[in-house]
């Protein structure tokens, strides 16, 4: 077996708001982590927590725990070690997984005529986003929805395990599809064509009775789904003659998949109308440092 390794950060007022429920933010933070080994294809086995606390609120730290182990259980991972100290709010966990050798699914194997595809949904955490800063209103059950979506993503470890020896590359999507497909793309020094139509259908608003084509204009939704964040699916690619066994993987790991594009040999991402004609896109997706 092999390890895989994998550390993330989340930090108040630039990854969640400071009034976050504890219990939600206890779940974020490993799921933030076990969606990297979902990208992989690694079974979760530990992880470390380091937190750093303004103060010691027994309450918050109580309903935090809760929403971490709850996950960690589920995934049968073991809280290991870590460190506390005082400062603002800050929550790093290293988390740890194995996977047979030389079976992990890594983001330098895309080749030209592979499918792309991405899992579940995407954009509704941005849509959250957006109307939780008040910059958009929401009906309060598409705000529910989209809400959850933020606070308590699905790492889709099942299905990065099922991908093993199907798909070519995968990477899991947290700071929006133009820039981490842009990795897988790099990485196996590859471009691709994303289909508009296929990447719209993939926000999640239409499952819930409200269609957010009725809300917003095209550009608003290109700009949730394509460079919004903080959506925690898995994009990876597969060859075409292996749209049955990703057909199979997706449904023995419960976790539908959409095809949206296809990895092409001439370098660069490409998001194209019904006709081919190659869009402007005036967004990318999120810089930490920007």
């Amino acid at each position: 077996m092999q390890l895989a390794v994998s550390s993330d950060m989340l930090v108040e007022g630039h990854h969640f708001f400071a009034d976050v429920d504890p219990q939600a933010l206890g779940h974020k933070a490993l799921a933030v982590n076990l969606s990297d080994l979902a990208a992989c294809g690694a079974e979760p086995l530990a992880f470390t927590l380091a937190l750093a606390l303004p103060n010691a609120d027994d309450a918050w730290l109580a309903a935090f725990a809760r929403g971490l182990f709850a996950l960690a259980d589920a995934h049968g991972c073991e809280l290991v070690g870590g460190d506390t100290t005082r400062g603002p709010l800050n929550i790093c966990i290293t988390v740890f997984g194995e996977l047979p050798t030389g079976q992990a699914l890594l983001r330098s194997g895309a080749r030209a005529g592979d499918d792309l595809y991405v899992s579940g949904t995407l954009g509704d955490a941005r849509l959250a986003l957006e109307a939780l800063q008040g910059r958009v209103a929401l009906p309060p059950p598409l705000l529910a929805a989209a809400r959850q979506r933020l606070e308590r993503p699905t790492p889709r470890v099942a299905l990065g395990q099922q991908l093993r020896g199907v798909a070519s590359s995968a990477i899991d999507l947290s700071d929006g599809l133009l820039g981490d497909v842009g990795h897988v793309l790099h990485a196996s020094g590859v471009g691709a064509r994303i289909q508009m139509e296929n990447a719209i259908e993939c926000i999640a608003t239409n499952s819930y009775g409200i269609s957010a084509g009725s809300l917003f204009d095209q550009d608003f939704l290109l700009h949730c789904v394509l460079s919004g964040g903080d959506d925690y699916e898995l994009a990876f690619t597969a060859p075409a003659a292996a749209r049955a066994a990703v057909a199979a993987a997706a449904l023995q790991a419960g976790t539908a998949v959409r095809r949206i594009g296809q990895i092409e040999a001439a370098p660069g991402l490409r998001v194209v109308d019904a006709a081919g004609r190659e869009l402007a896109l005036a967004f990318s997706s999120f810089d930490h440092f920007a």
